[in-house]
């Protein structure tokens, strides 16, 4: 007998040989025709195949891992229908990926979107066809025979390890099979190289739409041959699916970059280059206005305010690991007066020096450093996108230097702080991901339990839920991402918080204890927006560009009703710019109807309309962006109204 322990417990007792699809059935018949697969002890499991004892989760189609499946799947399904349609396609690989799968082909025409319609109407019919996915075990030989015709999978084949292999060196291929076609055997559909699992059937498929296509380079090697990806969407329901496109609709409408032209806040010109953001006014402003209550806090909270410059030899860098580990997302370097400099890619490496210039004590620690740093980074063209994957970024940079008694207390604080501001700009949906020892790391194991544990303290103290992503850290530190979700649901990865033993011990950091000995301080590297750049991209998107009134670049547009009303209108901007607000008359020569368009266009929170009776009478009226309408508002009122949107930072 075998014994399979449930989630929440329950010890079943089944027969050896037990398939998945038997666990299930012996746990009850709805589990049964809900599953997709079975995982025991972390290891997922086709459902006829037969499982060994251990934990046991049965894997549905509305989990996370369901959804993998039916997406890795659904590409299976993809390159069955190309295959169909384009004879002598040639196919490499096809993964899930976030919200969605894709599959690259070698064919010798791009896809054109009729082509999708075409290739998403097969695919439908093979759904409907119900073929079943049957797995087989193989060896590599047998694997380059079984693909002679397909260059890509024999290259896969290829490269396989053989002390890694799925059956003594082999591999794992899916077949999809059809029964009742002719007597006898049934007739295999398509086979691709796979390890599984996936779904018993096509016929669990469906919810799914192809979204577009793309050129794409085998094994991502430019100098490889250029293949033609297909993108593609899946989930475990009609209405799941169609939740996810309607977010991809209101995404389009909320797209930062279309954003940013349409309210003039910011540019990427041709000629300075890629990546390279030019702020206007307007962008300027709100930029400041983020920074300046930035600084505010930071000051309130113990830190101190440095400035670092843009460049520097390239000792500095050899001396933080940076041109060993990092050199490959550098800008290349410049030869200065026979030296080599390089444009900084973070600034930890020169708030290491500014704690070196002279001799610590313990009694001046925690020392907290923090800037408004502009590094570089080369990023590659192809992943540039607007303000949120740009070359050069200004991060709001903060160093905290520590004893080791320190680190717990200091790393619950400064998350707290983290959230604190980030809820500040109306992000409340948090999440983390506490990231371990990589494969490539420097210093000590225990050092990197130690900080790990510091890490995943603070995450419970502030009550965030939190995965562990096992071997995500940098190389010289692991740390905790602190992720958020915006209006329509999208998570993005903000503040990062990192525990650092090795930048003090490169730069043989110390400082004199109680006991009159040195000791190596410990560091805490927190950028809290991440950047200026994409923070303020992600709150555009968040927001759909109508910031809160606070952040808003003009908070009050004046619409005189006629040009006799325009004395008036400048009267109440006036009173509004000294009462400290940011406001405008609209004196341009248009009916009010289109004025009151442009200011709602423009995102501003609040048209004032003035007229013969607000003149009269000292009174204002108001229409907001969402459409609320108030007339003979007293003029005190309205600015008091402002006061209580700035100050709640509604």
């Amino acid at each position: 007998m075998a014994i399979y322990t449930l989630p929440d417990g329950t010890e079943l007792d089944l027969p050896d040989g037990s398939t998945g699809l038997d666990i299930a059935a012996a746990i009850g018949p709805g589990l049964a025709r809900a599953a997709l697969a079975v995982e025991v002890d972390d290891t997922q499991y086709d459902l006829d195949r037969v499982v060994p004892a251990g934990k046991v989760n049965i894997i549905t189609a509305a989990s996370d891992a369901g959804r993998e499946m039916i997406r890795h799947s659904t590409a299976h399904v993809l390159a069955q229908a190309v295959t169909d349609l384009y004879p002598g396609a040639e196919y490499t690989i096809g993964p899930a990926v976030e919200d969605g799968f894709y599959y690259d082909f070698d064919v010798d025409t791009p896809f054109s979107d009729d082509d999708l319609a075409r290739i998403e109407a097969r695919m439908r019919e093979i759904v409907r066809e119900d073929q079943r996915f049957e797995r087989a075990e193989m060896s590599v030989p047998e694997g380059l025979d079984l693909f002679a015709d397909q260059p890509y999978k024999r290259e896969i084949i290829e490269a396989v390890d053989e002390s890694e292999g799925a059956v003594g060196g082999g591999i794992s291929v899916y077949r999809n099979y059809v029964d009742g076609d002719t007597e006898g055997e049934p007739s295999q559909r398509f086979v691709d190289l796979c390890r599984g699992p996936h779904v018993p059937s096509t016929s669990r498929l469906g919810h799914f739409k192809l979204m577009r296509t793309a050129g794409a380079y085998w094994r991502g090697d430019a100098s490889r041959q250029q293949l033609q990806r297909i993108y593609g969407t899946a989930w475990e329901s009609k209405q799941a699916l169609g939740d996810h496109l309607h977010r991809l609709e209101e995404a389009r409408k909320r797209d930062h970059r279309k954003l940013g032209v349409e309210l003039d806040l910011f540019s990427f010109p041709e000629v300075i280059g890629s990546g390279l953001s030019v702020w206007h006014p307007k962008g300027g402003l709100v930029r400041r206005i983020m920074e300046e209550y930035s600084r505010r806090e930071h000051e309130q909270a113990g830190y101190e305010f440095v400035v670092s410059p843009h460049l520097a030899k390239s000792d500095l860098f050899e001396t933080s690991g940076h041109l060993g580990w990092y050199r490959e997302s550098m800008y290349p370097a410049m030869e200065l007066e026979g030296a080599e400099y390089y444009m900084k890619p973070m600034n930890c490496p020169f708030h290491v020096l500014i704690y070196k210039s002279r001799t610590r004590s313990y009694r001046e620690l925690p020392l907290r450093l923090f800037e408004f740093g502009t590094v570089y980074r080369y990023e590659m063209s192809g992943v540039v996108h607007g303000l949120t994957r740009v070359r050069g970024l200004t991060q709001d940079d903060s160093h905290i230097f520590c004893t080791r008694e320190q680190i717990v207390p200091e790393l619950e604080s400064l998350l707290g702080f983290v959230l604190r501001m980030l809820r500040a700009f109306g992000l409340e949906d948090f999440e983390a991901t506490l990231s371990t020892r990589p494969e490539k790391y420097v210093g000590e194991p225990e050092d990197w339990d130690a900080a790990t544990e510091a890490l995943a303290q603070a995450l419970q103290t502030q009550g965030i839920e939190y995965v562990v992503d096992e071997g995500g850290g940098a190389f010289y530190a692991p740390k905790i991402d602190v992720h958020v979700k915006d209006a329509i649901g999208r998570k993005w990865q903000l503040s990062t918080l990192q525990v650092d033993f090795q930048l003090p011990q490169r730069f043989e950091l110390s400082y004199a204890g109680a006991d009159n000995h040195e000791h190596r301080p410990y560091m805490i590297h927190r950028a809290l927006f991440g950047s200026i750049e994409r923070f303020f991209g992600i709150l555009l998107e968040h927001y759909a560009g109508a910031l809160p009134v606070w952040l808003a670049p003009v908070q009050a547009e004046v619409v005189p009703v006629a040009d006799r009303h325009l004395d008036y209108a400048h009267e109440v901007a006036g009173r509004l710019g000294a009462e400290g607000f940011r406001a405008e008359v609209n004196d341009h020569p248009e009916t009010v109807g289109a004025k009151l368009r442009t200011a709602r266009l423009q995102k501003v929170p609040y048209a004032v309309i003035v007229g013969d009776a607000d003149v009269e009478a000292g009174t204002v009226g108001l229409k907001t962006r969402l459409g609320e309408e108030e007339r003979d508002v007293p003029l005190g009122d309205f600015v008091a109204r402002l006061a209580t949107d700035v100050q709640e930072r509604s």
